[in-house]
């Protein structure tokens, strides 16, 4: 195997772990607290859905991409990842103007337990989301400028495993902070 691989399984493994402790908090202080039926009036889960249906369908997208890779076909290779990108901050837009309307709510970090969880949790999947899209606009720009004579398919694998890594996270989190509520 790959050792970029097999160093981005470790990493992959670690940011599993730091997850599921975020999600474990989310859903012990949500439910001492009270708040998880007070979030329910909050959020707006059709519109995340909207969002959410983006994410997933960036995994689908670059998935496609690293097909056309394999293939020797980088125009397309290039097309599918630059879609990739699009959903991704497509979803990024999405959540920036949730949390945007739930300010406007007067629900903030520092307002109640539900609000502490609800950004820490999701506000820690965004960073990862954007680490994400700037990885793979860096790997987009290197060969669209020609200086990726070849893109290394360890690289892109890797690059790959990450974003789906993330998808896979925030269908998790969706369905705990967003269906849970309403289920």
């Amino acid at each position: 195997m790959n050792k970029n691989k097999i160093l981005m399984f470790l990493f992959i493994g670690s940011e599993a772990f730091f997850f599921i402790a975020l999600i474990i908090s989310y859903v012990y202080y949500s439910r001492v607290g009270g708040s998880l039926s007070a979030s329910a009036k909050y959020l707006d889960y059709k519109k995340t859905s909207i969002f959410t249906l983006f994410l997933i369908l960036s995994s689908l997208s670059i998935e496609l991409s690293g097909r056309s890779l394999k293939k020797g076909n980088r125009k397309l290779m290039l097309g599918w990842l630059l879609t990739t990108i699009l959903f991704g901050a497509v979803f990024l837009f999405g959540q920036g103007s949730e949390y945007a309307r739930l300010i406007s709510l007067n629900v903030t970090i520092s307002k109640n337990v539900f609000g502490s969880a609800f950004f820490t949790l999701t506000g820690f999947h965004g960073l990862h989301v954007f680490i994400g899209l700037v990885v793979l606009s860096l790997m987009a720009g290197l060969f669209y400028s020609g200086k990726f004579k070849k893109i290394e398919a360890g690289f892109f694998e890797s690059a790959s495993l990450y974003w789906h890594f993330v998808d896979a996270v925030w269908i998790v989190v969706f369905s705990v902070i967003y269906l849970g509520p309403i289920l």
